[in-house]
């Protein structure tokens, strides 16, 4: 059902006040806060901004009027209620003894957010968060690895709302201080005309090349998919051109969304913004977000690189062409008319990189890309679109504070039960010193969660329950908590979910399991990504310069290789027919790619002679291909 006026306008105004509310927070105001009088402790903000968000949810996606918006008055109202309450719960602990009125707010709270999570999020999502938060109930009642410590009902709803490790818990504390300028970052940029620009721009760079409009894809999604931090939102904008382009230049439009749905996946792992996700992992991590985006560089470059071989390699096999000189833009005209989006992209990073300001970088960079797109007459903003930026804004706001809320659910039920340690020593028991067998568990079961729940969910989920026993394997934390960031959004573009790939189906009318399959046969090298660099961390950019460049030389060359067997085809060198030469190729890219496998697998060689032998067997490979290419048909 399409929002009315009045709701728009509400959701804009609210919007409004809550960036308000946020920017004074961080001090962004001349380094003073505006609202100290009125917000003095650090959870009368987590309920004021609560607030002005989640209730109008029951309006946005209403169901009928007459419950609609009786709901989010008494969510506003208890909500409120905390906010006056806060410095008194804090002082008398309300968390663990709540009065009754607090207790039955916090049961009303609990209720509408799982109603609002329906309504957002899906059916899915609600159930899975709606089961573990009644945990506490029940825990006593099930078997071994959910045995834990019981609660009342009434415990158990005053710590889910009065607590700061559930519903507000650290999930919140990310998006309510960092997450929120990247979120509004991101909608200013598309709605400034950034989406067009970037595509333009990836058109001009890449659109003659063979393959080009794929490459553009690549490219022009995966920088949108970063700002976004939604696979599927950015698989409907970005694909409704480089799909219809992809098609025109002879590609197979079941190749044509599988390419869509790969870059649009690999946006949610590129630096500098990665999502929402990225943030919330520095928050729990206790480290600066630049350390996050710098671990994750080496890998979604690694990914993306894997990306362009594989189309490239396609084009080649398939002999298609580039786009003619009169179908691609100037690339002159292009940064002429959009150098600003460039500019505000170059202070965001100054910002974050150099002066490490997280929380004031994204409000400076969009200020700086509001000011300027005022001399684009283009995509100037008049009114109307104020209006509708605004709206945008606080929907996509108000939709990650009402999932982050559902999964701040899960966590404190993990939380209150003592089950979120006695899980990890669950884990570690079942895997035994089988490292190999952990990860192996691990991926399993974030693409599993993965399936049922949004990236973002799943990871926080993960790292609370599975990264502990990773990171208890003596492994880094941060490689930890990336190889479960990867794994939770791989159900994007593996069958037989890949939303992401069924939605860019649905633009080129494709076949959506044929599409899946596409995806996840160009992104194939994704799925091993995650343990190169979780055994070695000189991947994430973790020791010196030269361990990093070895470690990324050799992953480049072990992708080319697996490429050119997947494709049938090596660029720089031609066709491979041969089925027994492609799993020789595909054999040695492994055998390069992979670091330290006696890590994993005991019994396997040492790694240096995993890197000879690979270097020998890809060095036969490509002497036979080469020499079958030259020989003359017939």
């Amino acid at each position: 059902m399409q929002a009315t006026s009045f709701t728009k306008a509400m959701v804009a105004t609210l919007a409004v006040l809550a960036l308000i509310l946020a920017m004074d927070t961080v001090r962004l105001f001349a380094g003073e806060q505006w609202l100290s009088g009125l917000v003095r402790i650090e959870s009368q903000y987590y309920f004021a901004l609560f607030a002005l968000l989640v209730p109008a949810a029951f309006l946005l996606y209403p169901t009928k009027k007459w419950i609609d918006w009786p709901i989010a008055i008494m969510v506003f109202v208890v909500l409120i209620g905390f906010f006056v309450t806060a410095e008194q719960a804090l002082d008398e602990a309300w968390e663990f003894g709540a009065p009754d009125l607090a207790i039955a707010a916090a049961l009303v709270l609990w209720l509408a957010i799982l109603e609002a999570l329906r309504r957002t999020a899906g059916l899915t999502l609600c159930v899975i968060a709606g089961l573990f938060s009644i945990l506490p109930l029940i825990t006593e009642y099930m078997p071994g690895p959910l045995n834990g410590l019981p609660a009342s009902l009434q415990e158990t709803a005053a710590y889910h709302a009065l607590s700061i490790e559930s519903i507000f818990g650290l999930p919140f504390q990310a998006f309510a201080n960092l997450v929120i300028g990247f979120v509004v970052f991101g909608v200013v940029l598309q709605h400034t005309g950034g989406g067009a620009f970037f595509l333009n721009l990836a058109f001009a760079l890449l659109g003659k090349q063979r393959g080009g409009p794929a490459k553009v894809a690549i490219v022009s999604s995966g920088l949108m998919g970063s700002m976004s931090g939604s696979v599927v939102t950015n698989v409907l904008t970005t694909g409704q051109l480089t799909i219809p382009a992809m098609m025109k230049a002879g590609m197979k439009p079941r190749v044509a969304a599988g390419i869509e749905a790969c870059a649009s996946t690999g946006g949610v792992l590129l630096p500098p913004i990665m999502g929402s996700t990225a943030f919330i992992m520095a928050t729990l991590l206790e480290i600066p977000y630049v350390e996050v985006a710098l671990a994750a560089s080496l890998p979604a470059l690694l990914y993306f690189v894997s990306l362009y071989l594989q189309i490239d390699a396609y084009a080649g096999r398939e002999q298609l062409e580039g786009l003619d000189d009169d179908e691609v833009p100037s690339l002159r005209e292009t940064i002429a008319t959009g150098w600003f989006y460039l500019g505000a992209f170059a202070l965001l990073v100054f910002l974050l990189i150099f002066l490490q300001r997280e929380a004031l970088a994204p409000y400076y960079a969009t200020a700086a890309l509001l000011v300027l797109n005022q001399f684009s007459p283009k995509y100037r903003l008049n009114w109307p679109g104020l209006f509708d930026l605004l709206f945008n804004i606080g929907k996509l706001l108000l939709e990650l504070l009402v999932i982050l809320s559902g999964v701040g659910l899960i966590v404190g039920a993990l939380s209150v039960t003592g089950l979120s340690g006695t899980l990890v020593n669950d884990l570690l028991s079942l895997a035994g010193d089988s490292l190999g067998l952990l990860l192996l568990m691990g991926a399993l079961t974030s693409f599993i969660l993965g399936i049922g729940m949004t990236v973002t969910a799943a990871y926080i989920f993960l790292a609370i329950v599975l990264a502990p026993a990773l990171v208890g394997q003596n492994l880094s934390p941060l490689s930890a908590h990336l190889f479960i960031l990867y794994w939770a959004m791989l159900s994007y573009i593996t069958p037989p979910v890949a939303l992401g790939a069924y939605a860019a189906a649905s633009i080129a009318q494709a076949n959506p399991l044929q599409a899946g399959l596409s995806a996840m046969r160009l992104g194939s090298v994704i799925y091993i990504i995650p343990f190169i660099f979780v055994l070695d961390t000189s991947f994430l950019l973790g020791t010196d310069m030269w361990a990093s460049g070895l470690a990324v030389f050799e992953a480049l060359i072990g992708v080319w290789l697996i490429v050119g067997g997947l494709q049938g085809y090596v660029t720089g060198f031609g066709l491979v027919e041969k089925m027994y030469l492609r799993i020789a190729l595909s054999l040695a890219g492994l055998a390069i790619a992979l670091p330290d496998l006696n890590l994993v697998l005991p019994q396997a060689p040492d790694n240096n002679l995993m890197l000879i032998g690979g270097l020998v067997a890809g060095g036969l490979v490509f002497a036979i291909s080469w020499q079958l290419r030259r020989q003359p048909e017939g």
